[in-house]
């Protein structure tokens, strides 16, 4: 179907009019999915979504830029729309995230091109000297290089990150911006614990890969993949694991359209105890290589003497209770068994608050259990209240977007705003457009100046047909910038949410979370705002001074992620760069399903998502 508007003319398939509203994950796509055997360019071996493979095609089929002309594979659809192709604006023949609420015309409307950039001198020395000599393509579990850092990581367990707050390693960046990052081999090390069995949560997972994780005395322990895959994805996925019979799936009901199971957590049982570990990475091996990413990993939590009740062993936070709570939530017996071991668990040593989402639709005391409601029902209850609080303003970092509406007073600055606003019970209501609100998604150049180059955009599948919708919502973007953990050029794929001061020296909360910006993670209110309805399953937990016992209503921001002179409890490691700095007049953010052919990446490529 052939449309046009300010952006220029474009071609959406049919499948691109859904009536999915909130929907911003990356939706997984069957369509690609072949018989065992069947293609030599099948794509990744696992479900996934459409904007992930896209980005594994370019990879293995790159379209190479070249001076004033350039190369590339051309489908025969691409064919068809050759007149349009300077226009900048043409889509892909799939979209994750269609939307049916219609844009008022007397909103105006703001134009959006592609901008051509110019490339930094060391970038097009690379490439003048050899394309390939560029490339950092990664080979599976070849990411993590082992080394002597174990030693330094179990310090960091105990004692010199009391937050326990950490990055993943990142491929090509200087090694002293990985000292204190972790691969996920290092999470799941003999060193953490003897492992007894082990549950995984998450969203796109690679179940080969996973295996090959585990130290080889451990590949063969008792292993609960906990997944939302469907129909085909789910047929996929279940050929996966054949394989390994220590392998057992679990599939999370989605029973609302468009839900996704984006939690991503691990839960690690050891002959020494019991480890849970929230973080924000797919279980493939990209995710692991070139991306920024967060994670929050538990002490080790002993096990309870024998008779002890379930009760016990509840930490300040509640966050035993809340765990149970959210696991309970998916109704399976295969997690009553986990619900059984983590009551056997002393948790008392936890100092952050679970906030986790869960597809339903919930009234009264409920609603205050799950999504955004349950963030603002613990700030008021554990946040105290700061001097000209409506001054700080409230960020939001994340890698996907969903639906927002045709302006800001539709959800963001309206019940998704009032929740993240609130510090305490006596805290005087303030008027909401009072509070600053400051969005970091990457720009074009961002992704195209990248480790990956512009394939990291694969992982950041905000759409056009959603974008032109809500051009109101650009006005609030910032940059990403990483400089004080050395990750600028390593994308985002963490999701980070905060209130800061004024001068960005002060937070009076983070939350790392697996929550992008939508409706469908976060809920939205229904029935004159009595009801809220979740979709997706969510994860992330909340870090209060209250709970790290100090003496002021904030944490200071730490200067530098990884120092080590800096490791007093009261200053936290945000791990990108504050201020922020917000988008140029040239700048766009980066929307996965148009082309850029008029500058190169890293690689030396262009981006032609068809």
């Amino acid at each position: 179907m052939l449309q046009e508007s300010e952006h220029g003319k474009w071609t959406i398939s049919s499948s691109d009019e859904s009536t999915e509203e909130n929907s911003d994950h990356e939706k997984p796509s069957t369509s690609a999915l072949l018989p065992n055997g069947h293609g030599k360019n099948r794509g990744p071996q696992y479900p996934c979504s459409e904007t992930r493979k896209v980005a594994h095609k370019r990879k293995a089929s790159p379209a190479k830029f070249t001076e004033g002309s350039f190369l590339t594979e051309v489908s025969p659809a691409k064919k068809q729309r050759t007149s349009q192709e300077g226009l900048g604006w043409c889509l892909s023949s799939s979209d994750e995230e269609p939307e049916p609420e219609s844009q008022p015309k007397d909103v105006k409307k703001e134009m959006v091109k592609e901008e051509k950039y110019d490339m930094p001198e060391d970038q097009l020395s690379c490439l003048r000297k050899d394309n390939n000599a560029c490339s950092m393509s990664p080979k599976s579990e070849e990411h993590h290089e082992a080394s002597g850092e174990v030693k330094g990581i179990w310090d960091l367990l105990n004692g010199r990150n009391p937050f326990r707050f950490f990055l993943t390693k990142v491929k090509g960046i200087k090694s002293k911006y990985n000292s204190g990052a972790l691969h996920i081999k290092d999470i799941l090390s003999p060193l953490f614990g003897t492992l007894v069995s082990s549950a995984q949560f998450n969203y796109c997972i690679d179940v080969g890969w996973l295996i090959r994780q585990y130290p080889q005395e451990f590949r063969k322990k008792p292993l609960l993949i906990v997944h939302g895959e469907k129909r085909e994805s789910k047929a996929e996925l279940i050929a996966q694991a054949r394989p390994y019979e220590n392998v057992s799936l679990c599939q999370a009901k989605l029973d609302i359209a468009f839900g996704t199971h984006h939690t991503k957590m691990m839960l690690l049982l050891y002959e020494e105890g019991l480890r849970v570990v929230i973080h924000t990475s797919n279980l493939i091996a990209d995710d692991w290589y070139q991306k920024t990413q967060g994670i929050w990993l538990s002490p080790l939590y002993p096990r309870l003497p024998s008779g002890t009740p379930g009760s016990s062993g509840e930490s300040v936070t509640n966050f035993k209770s809340d765990l149970i709570s959210y696991l309970v939530s998916y109704n399976s017996p295969s997690l009553k068994e986990w619900v059984d071991i983590i009551q056997e668990h002393d948790l008392s040593e936890t100092k952050v608050y679970l906030i986790g989402s869960t597809p339903g639709r919930y009234q009264g005391p409920q609603k205050e259990k799950w999504g955004h409601f349950r963030l603002r029902k613990l700030l008021k209850e554990h946040a105290s209240p700061i001097p000209a609080q409506e001054s700080w303003p409230i960020i939001g970092q994340f890698s996907s977007i969903g639906s927002m509406g045709a302006d800001q007073s539709k959800w963001l600055c309206s019940e998704f705003q009032e929740s993240l606003v609130a510090l305490g019970n006596r805290a005087k209501t303030l008027a909401r457009q009072d509070i600053p609100v400051h969005l970091v998604y990457p720009t074009v150049d961002n992704v195209r100046q990248s480790l990956e180059g512009y394939p990291a955009g694969g992982s950041l599948p905000y759409s056009m047909q959603t974008a032109q919708k809500q051009l109101w919502l650009h006005s609030y973007f910032h940059k990403w910038s990483a400089e004080v953990s050395g990750r600028s050029h390593a994308m985002p794929h963490i999701k980070t949410y905060m209130r800061a001061s004024p001068d960005f020296q002060k937070i009076a909360w983070f939350l790392v979370t697996s929550a992008n910006l939508s409706k469908a993670a976060w809920g939205a209110l229904e029935k004159n705002g009595t009801q809220l309805m979740i979709r997706s399953y969510e994860l992330g937990v909340l870090f209060l001074p209250s709970a790290f016992q100090l003496d002021t209503d904030y944490f200071h921001v730490k200067e530098n992620f990884f120092s080590e002179n800096q490791e007093s409890v009261a200053s936290f490691p945000v791990p990108y760069d504050l201020p922020l700095e917000q988008y140029g007049s040239k700048d766009r953010p980066w929307i996965w399903n148009i082309p850029y052919t008029k500058a190169p990446d890293t690689h030396g490529n262009m981006w032609v998502p068809s």
